[in-house]
């Protein structure tokens, strides 16, 4: 008889400095869906739902189902009702799929609502409770997750992506469903442990390409090939959700609970004895802007990464204080992409070659993320806001929506592609769908620390992290905490820490 494998996926990254909440519409524009159209959503996609619907179809007698499928670009705290609706729509879509073989899951692992600080924690015990005890629930995990027992304890194994920006979700998802199939076909179902690191692991090393993190991995990768190991995960945490479970972890899944906690706190003893090279490194505006002009190529710009306004981060996405530093100290034609639905409109009613005066950016939070752009804007020309990308990016995006955009020019050399919705800069094609070119400018400023690396590296001179206020910002003594663990480093530097069952 055929195994059926449900398909479930609840993906959100909630920032809970950001005051604006995020509600159900957030969701309906971007994936709100069940059944056969959660799969169609995925399915051909490098993202991990598209590994495990891959990894299921090459596997004799199994077939994939899919239950429930919603994303949102990470924002605010997902608001009460929008959570217990998404949460009612999934119970509902997996009780009318009943009976299952197993189930794949896709949770981000830095879910926040206001009824659910451990959202993540709160669906999977919700599909456990459900599923019952004997059906296999394997499932992965962004590597920004704030990990807490409840989503361990509801699943069997959970795999981290190990790349940022993220280019392995879909090797993610194929594990994983893999590690499904083998726990149902041979009976024996998988142990997991998971170590929670008293560290915040600051938003600016969690590049996992530079020196610390080629460090973790190679680690990771020691014990992944020990006796009995069948995935190792170090997940980075995600700082801008203010809970409990903030922070890095260790997750090891293995043949046996020996093996699983052995692994699992060698690798977290490791990292924690180099915890030192996951303090921030921050250099400011002006610094910025100043090596920028230092690493100026003709024809290719120098990437300005706004660490305070990432997008994948949760941040409006209309930040300027790079734009205002750069007119004031920059040299040469600089591009922004700025989430302005006002300023498109403005725009649409002047037409192409038309000119309006007035502001630009700076709407949500001015005091925290820098005062609007005042100009006079000649409309260079419009898009749709859709575009495609066709190869691995971060986040296993294809197809983008950022709503109707407008291109317009500054009298003081600014160039800002204004998009009706936020979206991060994970495609080049989010510049070259808008008739723009990179080699036409000195210098980008790119909304994102890691996630837009992948797409911009092959064109830019150099990529600069900048520490810039605002709700993501790498400067961490300028958030508010309330929850998080304590003591916690870098926070209080004084801590004596050590996992117990490793030997090393």
């Amino acid at each position: 008889m055929t195994k059926r494998i449900g398909i479930l996926a609840l993906l959100h990254e909630s920032n809970t400095f950001l005051r604006e909440p995020t509600s159900l519409e957030h969701f309906s524009v971007n994936l709100l869906a069940e059944g056969v159209a959660v799969s169609d959503a995925f399915r051909g996609t490098p993202h991990e739902v598209g590994g495990f619907l891959d990894a299921v179809a090459a596997a004799p007698g199994f077939e994939a189902v899919g239950i429930f499928g919603a994303r949102a670009m990470p924002y605010g705290r997902i608001t009460a009702d929008c959570w217990d609706s998404l949460i009612d729509r999934l119970e509902s879509a997996l009780r009318n799929a009943l009976p299952l073989d197993g189930l794949l899951v896709a949770p981000h692992g830095a879910t926040v609502a206001d009824n659910a600080p451990d959202a993540d924690g709160n669906w999977l015990t919700r599909v456990r409770a459900i599923a019952g005890p004997d059906i296999p629930i394997v499932g992965t995990l962004d590597l920004h997750a704030n990990v807490s027992q409840a989503m361990v304890n509801a699943t069997d194994a959970l795999f981290g992506y190990r790349t940022n920006p993220h280019l392995d979700q879909y090797e993610r998802g194929l594990q994983a469903g893999r590690c499904l199939v083998g726990a149902i076909t041979t009976g024996v179902r998988p142990a997991q442990t998971l170590v929670q690191l008293p560290l915040c692991v600051n938003i600016e090393r969690q590049a996992t390409d530079e020196p610390q993190g080629i460090k973790l991995r190679q680690e990771a990768d020691r014990w992944a090939g020990t006796a009995g190991i069948l995935g190792m995960s170090y997940l980075f945490g995600f700082p801008y959700a203010d809970v409990a479970e903030m922070g890095a972890s260790v997750i090891a899944v293995a043949e046996n609970r020996t093996a699983s906690q052995r692994a699992a706190a060698g690798l977290a003893n490791f990292w924690w004895t180099h915890r030192d090279e996951y303090a921030g490194q921050l250099l400011s505006v002006e610094d910025a802007v100043a090596e920028a002009l230092r690493a100026a190529q003709p024809g290719r710009p120098v990437g300005l990464l706004e660490m305070g306004d990432n997008v994948g981060g949760g941040s409006p996405g209309d930040g300027t204080w790079l734009a205002h530093a750069w007119l004031q100290y920059g040299t040469g034609r600089c591009l922004a992409v700025l989430s302005d639905a006002i300023a498109v409109e403005r725009s649409l009613q002047a037409g192409v070659g038309g000119r309006w005066r007035g502001a630009v950016g700076g709407r949500v939070d001015p005091e925290r993320h820098g005062l609007p752009l005042q100009d006079e804007w000649t409309v260079i020309g419009f898009s749709d806001g859709r575009f495609e990308e066709t190869e691995a990016r971060h986040g296993g995006y294809s197809r983008f929506d950022q709503g109707p955009t407008a291109v317009l020019q500054g009298t003081q050399g600014l160039s800002v592609e204004v998009t009706s919705r936020r979206m991060a800069p994970l495609s080049l094609q989010q510049v070259l769908s808008a008739g723009l070119r990179p080699e036409d400018f000195a210098a980008v400023i790119l909304k994102g620390v890691h996630a837009p690396v992948a797409a911009w590296r092959p064109v830019c001179s150099r990529l600069i992290r900048v520490n810039t206020d605002g709700v993501t910002t790498a400067d961490l003594g300028r958030l508010q905490f309330a929850a998080r663990r304590c003591p916690m480093f870098p926070f209080e530097p004084a801590i004596d820490w050590r996992a117990e069952n490793s030997d090393e």
